[in-house]
């Protein structure tokens, strides 16, 4: 596979990975030649061309064309030409309008035939085309003769009009707009049907070799952050110039493990994946992720009720953490030309701090593969409508449902609904509508809401036309059809990383409100404004209460939490020339090869590595410091929930999203309106600057700060330096803050340790009340504050200037 980077790339469950790489013409043109010379390339018309021939037809071609070889994983085994049509002589036979575009593609002969693989190409092909909206309608001429690709070319919505005579063949003209198409991707369902894996399929990923390395990396991972949290005790056995080296203890007398480390900033722990060693009884033992936790069971305090769950999430952990591995994944270097969806589903490692980071329990082998963000893989949300009588429905002062409906919904498609509704006998001015995820209709509402359902409190409506991308919070889904639309995140019962991932009727209510609220916030605030940081603001939720379920539980009951879904901004009308979108988690990100991806973006920026940091500070870390002291607000600012705008890969901005579930204002006595005083929080003063030391410093600068010392020219202390510098000029620049400065005080010789794995393996269903998020805090001991050496108040209180 050439290193050039795809364009486009999707995961289709059961084929393979498909991917576009632009062709490379000295590289590519033997395959060409193999390719367009084979007899099932008859209607192709270049089976007599000699290779010099088939040269200058194809630079004749580049040049008012684009084209790509296809790959499915690493293999290429397909063509694809997209022209305007105006530049061809196809123009001269219809009205050309604006907006479209023609097509080919060739698919290769082979002797590995796998069933759905052409349909899955065209599904590609044709997904990458619409991804750019300013095509509108595609135009393809095949040869009459050509009776295959006629019956493809319906199948995926194409009309066709009429046939005309071309210089070297009689074709069909066929249109097929973006709706015509996902009409008919809708009506034959494709993406969306649940093709069972065969049993052999389920667990194919899990060769030895590759389970023994994604076990290794895990325990790796697992030493670091347990001995971080001071859950277990390594004890120093050796040391040298770069190592030191540790011997841990279990709560088996005859298993012990060693390995090397470096001991960091913060008690980081970078530890050397292939020096870990397990012995048992002086015998060198395979390193299993699942064993190790159990052989700790005592040390990590996790009760034997809650073990088995725990342990659940490991396995699904590493099953999934095997199944990226094997994957053709994009490396560090192609990352940093990349867009937004493909850095997005590259991501592998999931939360840095936990260890059981990718349960995901309720998914089974089949809907990992539709479902999970990292396969790439692109799915229809279902839809429902619901009576008015039981939903609570709430927008954004700018929007109300109609205009929601009709931008999120084509023409047709609300039609269609409506439709449906007049044939069941009810009126469809007494619902509304508004997407599930698919997972969740199959598997929890379909038959625990089958009272509701028959009554018509509930009805369904089908698959909307539009595909969506799994994003990393698993429930929140990227439009691809049309990028500029909303999110849409919709309620999941499935357990994920200490949460059932539901959405509760109650917060909608207020989300939208306290976004607004958020977002005047930060828009007023000239310095804010100035800094460039805004919000992805959630700007419509629906709840459905199930009164018999609201009956039956409690307030705090998952089955309270069953059905509801939000829509959010998208950040793409925002993008300007030049400028491109990254997750802020792919700073932490490792690819296959052990390449990071932050030095090799700095390095693509083509500016050191001291002004890069500069400028990401100022984006991300600023506007925190500024929302905490001016504002008393606080975000859960983790890389999942930031997006970088990028200029040149120098970044410009920072984006903040997920706002309704995971801010909270730090001051008891504000009083806010009545729909949105939940906000407003009860912390002590003393646990009120962790959310800068322990949701900043400790749960994401401190591997920043690691990667980055791992490249030899840039330390660690180079890193927390810059950060201190960042602080002082923020202090400096507001000096009427002096008082919160001294009282929140980012400078103090330490901070408390709060810890995410001891509160997971407390509670491993439900960490954190939200309404009391201080409440089940885990703490132990302290940490050295890695800034607190470059305060720039002396002991005698004068400043170092």
């Amino acid at each position: 596979m050439p290193n050039t980077p795809p364009v486009f790339c999707q995961q289709f469950t059961d084929i393979a990975m498909l991917s576009l790489r632009p062709l490379n013409l000295a590289q590519d043109l033997a395959l060409l030649h193999q390719w367009v010379t084979q007899p099932h390339a008859q209607f192709w018309g270049m089976q007599g061309f000699s290779l010099k021939q088939l040269q200058q037809e194809y630079q004749s071609l580049l040049a008012r064309s684009d084209i790509y070889i296809g790959y499915a994983n690493n293999t290429a085994c397909f063509l694809v030409e997209l022209y305007e049509p105006q530049l061809d002589e196809i123009g001269n036979h219809y009205p050309v309008k604006r907006g479209d575009i023609g097509m080919h593609i060739l698919i290769a002969q082979s002797n590995n035939k796998v069933h759905g693989f052409t349909w899955s190409v065209f599904q590609l092909v044709m997904n990458f085309i619409f991804a750019n909206d300013k095509n509108q309608r595609v135009i393809v001429e095949p040869d009459i003769r050509n009776n295959k690709i006629h019956s493809l070319n319906t199948k995926a919505g194409f009309r066709y009009q009429s046939a005309v005579r071309l210089t070297h063949k009689t074709a069909h003209l066929a249109f097929c707009t973006r709706d015509d198409f996902y009409h008919a991707l809708n009506k034959d369902n494709t993406t969306m049907k649940h093709i069972p894996l065969s049993p052999e399929q389920a667990v194919s990923h899990l060769t030895p070799e590759l389970w023994r390395h994604v076990n290794r990396l895990h325990v790796r991972k697992a030493l670091s952050e347990f001995a971080h949290e001071r859950l277990i005790k390594p004890q120093l056995t050796n040391e040298d110039a770069d190592w030191q080296y540790f011997e841990l203890s279990t709560d088996k007398e005859t298993i012990v493990y060693r390995f090397k480390a470096k001991l960091g900033s913060l008690n980081h722990w970078h530890i050397a994946a292939d020096s870990i060693e397990k012995q048992i009884d002086n015998q060198v033992a395979e390193l299993d992720s699942i064993a190790f936790i159990c052989e700790l069971q005592h040390s990590l305090g996790i009760s034997q009720a809650m073990l088995p769950t725990y342990l659940e999430e490991i396995a699904s952990t590493l099953y999934g953490s095997a199944y990226k591995h094997q994957l053709p994944a994009l490396t560090a270097e192609q990352l940093t030309t990349a867009d937004f969806q493909q850095v997005e589903s590259a991501m592998t490692e999931g939360h840095p701090c936990f260890i059981a980071n990718n349960g995901r329990i309720g998914f089974d082998s089949n809907d990992y593969r539709q479902y999970a963000p990292e396969t790439g893989a692109h799915l229809q949300l279902v839809w429902l409508a619901a009576h008015k009588d039981r939903i609570v429905f709430s927008t954004t002062d700018d929007l109300d449902y109609q205009t929601l409906i009709t931008q999120e919904l084509s023409t047709h498609t609300i039609e269609s609904f409506k439709q449906k509704l007049l044939e069941r006998g009810v009126n469809s001015d007494d619902y509304f509508f508004f997407p599930v995820h698919p997972w969740q209709w199959f598997n929890k509402l379909a038959s625990l809401f089958s009272n509701d359902i028959a009554d018509q409190h509930l009805l369904c409506l089908g698959y909307s036309e539009d595909e969506y991308q799994p994003q990393q919070s698993i429930r929140t889904f990227f439009n691809k059809t049309h990028p500029h639309k909303r999110y849409v995140k919709t309620a999941l019962s499935i357990l994920n990383m200490g949460f059932m991932r539901g959405l509760s009727p109650y917060y909608m209510s207020a989300t939208p409100a306290i976004n607004d609220w958020v977002a005047q916030v930060v828009s007023q605030d000239p310095y804010l404004a100035d800094s460039g940081f805004t919000i992805l603001r959630e700007v419509a939720a629906i709840g459905y209460y199930n009164h018999a379920l609201e009956a039956a539980t409690d307030q705090y009951s998952p089955y309270r939490k069953m059905l509801s879904a939000l829509w959010r901004e998208s950040p793409m009308p925002s993008i300007k020339s030049k400028q491109r979108l990254m997750t802020m988690a792919s700073l932490l990100h490792i690819d296959n090869q052990g390449q990071p991806l932050l030095p090799t973006l700095i390095k693509s920026a083509q500016i050191d590595t001291h002004t890069w940091i500069t400028k990401y500070l100022k984006a991300y870390l600023d506007p925190l410091l500024h929302c905490f002291y001016s504002h008393d607000l606080v975000f859960m600012p983790h890389g999942e929930n930031l997006i970088l705008l990028l200029e040149d890969n120098i970044p410009v901005k920072a984006i903040m999203k997920d706002i309704a579930e995971e801010i909270a204002i730090l001051n008891k006595d504000l009083v806010l309106a009545d729909n949105i005083q939940r906000l407003t929080v009860d912390v002590p003063d003393e646990l009120k600057v962790l959310s800068i030391f322990t949701d900043v410093f400790d749960c994401f600068f401190r591997f920043v700060a690691d990667i980055l010392d791992q490249q030899n020219d840039y330390s660690e202390l180079d890193f927390w330096q810059q950060v201190a510098e960042c602080v002082i000029s923020y202090q400096q620049s507001h000096p009427e803050l002096k008082d919160k400065f001294i009282k929140y005080d980012l400078f103090s010789a330490d901070f408390t340790l709060s810890c995410l794995n001891r509160l997971q393996l407390s509670n491993n269903q439900q960490m954190i009340d939200l309404a009391d998020p201080a409440k089940n805090l885990k703490f132990e001991g302290k940490l050295i504050n890695p800034i607190a050496v470059f305060n720039p108040v002396k002991k005698d209180n004068s400043v170092t200037v």
